[in-house]
C-alpha cells in the first residue's frame, strides 16, 4: 500500500507543477527606465539672462524639485485660481476620467472574486394541502394542511490551474494603472490650458492697452504737425509721414482685439464649459504676479 500512496502523491506534485508551469502567457516584466538625466541633450545654465527693468530678475532652474500639485498658485493670483478652481469644478472631463478609473478597478474587483469560491444558499417554505377523497383511512386522517419547507447549498468553485484567470486580473489590474496615469494627465491638461490660456489674455489685454497708447500719442503729435502746417512750420511730407504711422498702428488694434474675443471665449469655455453666467461672458481678468 505503501508504494502506492508514495506514486499517488508523486503524481499530483507532478499535475501540479505542470500547471504552474504551463501558466497562460508569460511573465510580463516591467521595463527598465531610460538612462536620461534631462530634457536637452545639452545642461542647462544654472539662471537665465536679467535686464534693468520691473521683474527683470535673472530666474534660475532648480534641478529635481518636487513641484506642488496645485503648481499655478506659483503665480501669486486669486483671480486665476478662481479660474481653475471653477474649470476642476465644472469641466465634464475630470469627472469622466475618474469614472472611468472608478469602473477599471471594480473590474479588476470583479475579476478577482474568481479566486474564491461561490456559495448560493436558497430557501423555499410552501403551504401545501392533501386530497381529502383518498380511499384508505390512514392518510385521511388529521389536518390535510401541511407546510413544507426546503433549503439549499451550492458551493461551486473552479480552480486557476493555468494560470487564465491570474492573467486576466493582471491585464485588468494594467488598465486601471493606465486609467489612473490618464486622470493625472486629464488634471494637468486642463489646468495647464486654463493656466496658458489666461496667460495669453494678460498677454493680450497688455499689447491692445500699449497699442492704444501708442495711438493716442501719436494722433496727438500728429494734431500738433497739422497745427504747425498750417502755420507753415513743416512741409506735408512730415505729416504723411505721421499720418501713414499712425495708420499702421490703428491696423494692428483690430486683430489684437479679435484675438482677446477669441482667447477669452476658449477660457470661458474652458472654466465654465456650459455654466457660462448669464450676466456676463467674460471671465476674471488675471494679474500674475512672481
Amino acid at each position: 500500500m505503501a508504494p502506492r500512496r508514495s506514486s499517488r502523491a508523486l503524481a499530483i506534485a507532478t499535475t501540479a507543477l505542470l500547471g504552474s508551469a504551463c501558466a497562460v502567457g508569460p511573465d510580463f516584466e516591467r521595463p527598465t527606465a531610460p538612462q536620461v538625466v534631462g530634457y536637452t541633450s545639452a545642461p542647462l545654465a544654472q539662471q537665465t539672462a536679467s535686464s534693468d527693468v520691473a521683474s527683470g530678475e535673472a530666474q534660475r532652474f532648480v534641478q529635481g524639485l518636487d513641484i506642488p500639485g496645485q503648481w499655478w498658485t506659483l503665480f501669486h493670483s486669486s483671480a486665476l485660481n478662481t479660474l481653475i478652481e471653477e474649470a476642476l469644478r465644472n469641466n465634464p472631463t475630470l469627472p469622466a476620467a475618474e469614472a472611468a478609473l472608478r469602473q477599471a478597478w471594480e473590474n479588476v474587483y470583479a475579476a478577482e472574486g474568481a479566486f474564491f469560491p461561490t456559495a448560493v444558499v436558497s430557501y423555499s417554505p410552501s403551504s401545501n394541502k392533501t386530497a381529502t377523497g383518498v380511499t384508505f383511512t390512514g392518510a385521511s386522517s388529521g389536518s390535510p394542511y401541511f407546510t413544507l419547507h426546503t433549503a439549499q447549498v451550492v458551493v461551486t468553485y473552479a480552480p486557476d490551474v493555468f494560470g487564465g484567470t491570474r492573467r486576466e486580473v493582471e491585464s485588468l489590474a494594467a488598465t486601471a494603472e493606465f486609467q489612473q496615469f490618464q486622470l493625472e494627465a486629464t488634471y494637468l491638461t486642463l489646468t495647464s490650458n486654463v493656466v496658458a490660456a489666461a496667460v495669453q489674455e494678460a498677454s493680450l489685454r497688455g499689447q491692445i492697452a500699449a497699442t492704444e497708447e501708442i495711438i493716442k500719442i501719436q494722433t496727438g503729435s500728429l494734431d500738433i504737425l497739422r497745427k504747425q502746417f498750417e502755420l507753415g512750420q513743416v512741409a506735408g511730407a512730415d505729416v504723411a509721414a505721421v499720418e501713414a504711422t499712425l495708420a499702421q498702428a490703428q491696423a494692428t488694434l483690430p486683430p489684437l482685439q479679435k484675438q482677446l474675443a477669441v482667447q477669452r471665449d476658449l477660457l470661458t469655455a474652458q472654466h465654465r464649459h456650459y455654466r457660462v453666467s448669464k450676466r456676463s461672458r467674460q471671465p476674471a481678468r488675471v494679474a500674475i504676479r512672481r
